[in-house]
């Protein structure tokens, strides 16, 4: 048998995972989102918090890269190596059922734009939308398979095509800036005067979380890395290039249109700001952006949601089918899984519309169990002082670090809410049949004492949130 061809990723294209990861819908629809919560001020110090947590969790992987080299696939290798096969898993199952609704997502966003031009779209839902959305999906499919390095290269791309509408948005913004209107939305203005500061800022958290998922995808792709050193500054790099566009564009907004303005843009809101400042052509211009944009974010979704599979069935938490890779050294099977749950989650558009926008929310809050794992694997490592053997000083950077990281993500928690903490159990208890079998197939005892004790909590929060559902205690 042929084995598969050994492909590494340069520090640029790794780069270029991590921009083309974070970088998808989210950014286009900042305006909108932002005007709706909070103003100027509340805006500054949202992206404070939240560009402060994220890049301590940067510092995070790029740290864990360099102390662990031989843990591969990141978020869900940290997970394990900290806490055990059951957390390690949970972490997996997470991230990637993160990457399938949100590469649902972005088919019905991409569907809804065009939607706007061909009524027989609609809002990216219809028997023709959902058709071609799944000729979309299968596209994608079949090219990934001929080589993760050509698909890669796709994406680097892709990722340049993408940021240049971005960047000229920010050039005619910047130009068509009133400080006078800016004045007028720094407190938030009509509208938010009973609403707090505090409560302004908690609004916006979630969304800082969405747009800056994607930060891991160089460690999710360590084991291609042509130098270990290079997946942890791929990762500041990334991040700290994306963080610049996405306080520029919300920031930048408020000097454009009044805040209740903003609030009642159709997303993508970045279009509405633009034809304010140029004219109807903006809103094409940026409609054309938005669409390149989140296909390259669906390439790099779809790359992460494949990896993660076969690097949890390698490392023996998820069934070992998925560990198989085709000639080309791309991992098969988890592509083909990957893919199936996605055109599933398409077909549930069209007659479920709730189920979806469900599957949707869930993804808020699934994202943080692999992010505060991650977190408290690094705080633990510091703590202990695993791998710093004379190197105190870096020892206590890395706590600092690694603390602030963990708290942020267990703040995340909070501010998204109970509800969507309950939500995520939905996922992860009927998807811990997963686990079972891989754990079956190899000989090996399902649970331990304290993970049977983690599964019947979360089998029982699984239970209380669909009869908070049926009941309407829990809203969609």
């Amino acid at each position: 048998m042929t084995e598969p061809t050994r492909q590494t990723f340069s520090l640029p294209t790794l780069t270029a995972m991590v921009v083309g990861s974070m970088v998808g819908a989210g950014i286009f629809s900042l305006p909108q989102t932002f005007g709706r919560v909070t103003g100027g001020l509340g805006a500054l110090i949202a992206w404070g918090i939240a560009g402060g947590g994220m890049l301590m969790l940067a510092y995070v992987f790029q740290t864990l890269s360099r102390r662990r080299p031989d843990l591969d696939a990141g978020v869900y290798a940290y997970a394990k190596a900290g806490f055990g096969n059951y957390p390690g898993f949970l972490s997996a199952l997470g991230y990637w059922t993160v990457c399938c609704l949100g590469n649902v997502s972005y088919w019905v966003l991409v569907k809804s734009t065009w939607g706007a031009l061909f009524p027989a779209l609609g809002d990216g839902n219809t028997v023709l939308a959902v058709a071609l959305s799944s000729v979309g999906v299968w596209a994608f499919h079949f090219m990934i398979l001929r080589g993760v390095k050509e698909a890669a290269f796709i994406n680097t791309v892709v990722t340049v095509a993408k940021i240049i509408p971005i960047l000229l948005f920010l050039v005619f913004v910047g130009f068509g800036f009133k400080a006078d209107i800016f004045a007028a939305n720094f407190y938030g203005g009509p509208g938010l005067e009973a609403a707090g500061l505090f409560t302004q800022v908690r609004g916006t958290m979630l969304v800082t979380v969405f747009v800056f998922v994607g930060i891991e995808g160089a460690s999710v792709y360590s084991r291609y890395a042509r130098k270990r050193s290079d997946v942890g500054l791929a990762t500041l790099l990334g991040f700290l290039g994306v963080l610049c566009l996405l306080v520029l564009v919300t920031m930048l907004s408020y000097g454009v249109l009044l805040r209740p303005e903003l609030a009642e843009l159709r997303n993508p809101s970045m279009a509405g700001v633009l034809r304010a400042v140029v004219g109807p052509w903006g809103a094409l211009f940026i409609s054309a952006g938005l669409i390149v944009s989140v296909l390259g974010a669906y390439l790099s979704w779809s790359l992460l949601a494949a990896e993660v599979l076969y690097s949890a069935a390698k490392m023996e938490s998820m069934p070992a089918f998925l560990a198989t890779e085709n000639r080309n050294g791309v991992p098969a099977a988890a592509l083909w899984m990957t893919n199936i749950l996605v055109q599933c989650f398409l077909i549930l558009t069209l007659f479920a519309e709730q189920a979806f926008l469900l599957a949707l929310k869930l993804t808020s809050s699934m994202i943080l169990l692999p992010y505060l794992l991650t977190a408290a694997y690094a705080l633990t490592l510091a703590w202990r002082g695993e791998t710093y053997e004379g190197q105190a000083r870096e020892r206590r950077v890395d706590l600092v670090r690694a603390g602030i990281a963990t708290f942020y993500a267990t703040w995340l928690v909070f501010a998204g809410g109970v509800y969507f903490l309950l939500l995520s159990l939905v996922i992860y208890a009927p998807g811990t049949i997963l686990f079972a079998i891989a754990q079956k197939e190899r000989g090996h005892r399902v649970f331990t004492g304290p993970e049977r004790v983690l599964f019947a909590m979360a089998a029982a929060g699984a239970v209380l949130a669909v009869y908070g559902l049926a009941t309407g205690r829990i809203a969609v």
